[in-house]
């Protein structure tokens, strides 16, 4: 891993390089999602099972209900505690997120009201297999049961048939009992599209890797899916002199053990704690469980970056990177983050780490605008679940005073009919 200098003239140049390298490989994904999608959309369930049996080893796309009770019975009680504790916090603080219905009425007495309504349908992706993330759970079907949602339907990959229990256990105490043991493209046209076995849903949320991502993209229009999609995991973590390098290191493996399309960026006006932690991090990789794959993402797509100053940083940061994930762990990390615009979810000070938000222990949500999204949305909350209308009464009297500016714009608009529509209801003299 290359430290790059803000100062070196093809320092733009070299970052953009990086960034665009990881980019090509995410979007990529998309060529081979595409039949996947029509295969799965022209052959329903035979064709989701071929592609369970290929990549999964799993033959089963509706687990029983007795199957679920016996696997829930085998978690550990301290886990059921831990997934119990999450929940209580983040439902508590996404049920802050509540909308409030508007209603306005005018001295003409028309009534316009604006009511926020559940979705009929979401599913929520929840990555497995081979891998278990119950957080995940929590994380997407919390605001969607404070949003009311009727139907909340969870796809999760099991392996040789098998799903984890945490993530069955965080189902259960969702109020989650469609439950299917399907994951990656496949299973996004199947919820999507809908087959004998499945039923088609109003929306997907959820983080998952590339070819999730891609998938998600592809049925947009079909179904609905989050404004910023949740892919591969990013952090950026912007340091000074007074931070740890051990734990910026530990920071920093964190979010590469994710996979290796994960991307974890160091920002420093300090050169010396950037060497540091590069060292750290190397005799920390060692020996850990999930090493080679942090090992990976870190050679692929980690950067160190030395800027000169506060200003430089925080414009990388907003113009360059947008991550998903970003921690200011610097002494004046109140000043700094005033600069800062466009970033998932953003952790201050030397305590605040990320992995403790991945758990929604403090009550915020992991799922998060990836590749440079955070520009124009937001991370899961209950809005996503929410759909907005408009309700219009119109009087009398209220027609005839607003009329002529509408049949005006009409008339401007050579839209004739709008016009006629209008004037047959105007009071005659």
């Amino acid at each position: 891993m290359k430290i790059l200098d803000i100062n070196s003239k093809n320092f733009d140049k070299s970052l953009e390089n990086l960034l665009s390298k990881r980019k090509k490989k995410l979007e990529s994904s998309s060529v081979s999602v595409k039949k996947i999608i029509n295969d799965v959309k022209k052959n329903g369930d035979k064709a989701l099972l071929k592609y369970e049996k290929k990549f999964n080893k799993n033959n089963i796309i509706v687990p029983s209900a007795k199957r679920i009770d016996k696997s829930i019975k085998s978690l550990d009680k301290k886990v059921k505690k831990a997934i119990d504790d999450a929940y209580n916090r983040i439902y508590k603080f996404h049920s802050l997120q509540r909308f409030k219905d508007i209603s306005y009425k005018d001295k003409y007495n028309n009534k316009i009201d604006y009511k926020y309504l559940p979705i009929d349908s979401v599913a929520i992706y929840v990555p497995g297999s081979t891998a278990s993330y119950p957080s995940s759970v929590l994380m997407n079907a919390i605001p969607g049961v404070v949003a009311k949602v009727k139907r909340i339907v969870m796809i999760n990959p099991g392996y040789k048939g098998n799903q984890n229990p945490a993530v069955l256990y965080a189902a259960k105490l969702c109020g989650i009992s469609e439950i299917y043991s399907i994951g990656g493209p496949s299973a996004i046209a199947a919820i999507a599209f809908g087959t004998k076995k499945i039923k088609p849903v109003s929306k997907i949320v959820g983080p998952g890797n590339s070819y999730v991502s891609a998938a998600k993209k592809e049925v947009l229009g079909q179904v609905g899916i989050e404004a910023g999609t949740a892919g591969p995991s990013e952090v950026t973590i912007v340091c000074d002199k007074t931070s740890n390098p051990e734990w910026l290191a530990s920071d920093l493996a964190g979010q590469a053990e994710h996979g290796p399309d994960s991307q974890c960026i160091l920002i420093s006006k300090d050169k010396n704690i950037l060497e540091q932690t590069k060292k750290e991090l190397i005799k920390q990789l060692n020996g850990m469980p999930r090493a080679e794959i942090a090992k990976k993402s870190l050679l692929q797509n980690g950067i160190f970056i030395y800027a000169n100053s506060d200003n430089k940083i925080a414009e990388i940061i907003n113009t360059k990177l947008a991550p998903e994930h970003l921690e200011i762990n610097i002494k004046n990390y109140k000043s700094f983050v005033k600069k800062i615009r466009n970033a998932g979810s953003i952790c201050l000070g030397k305590y605040a780490v990320m992995a403790l938000t991945d758990y929604g222990v403090p009550g915020t949500n992991h799922v998060l605008p990836t590749n440079t999204t955070s520009k124009y949305s937001s991370g899961l909350s209950v809005s996503e679940f929410l759909k907005k209308i408009s309700y219009i009464t119109l009087s009398k009297i209220g027609i005839d005073k607003l009329g002529p500016s509408a049949i005006t714009l009409a008339n401007y608009e050579s839209l004739e009919f709008h016009a006629k529509s209008i004037i047959k209801r105007i009071r005659r003299k």
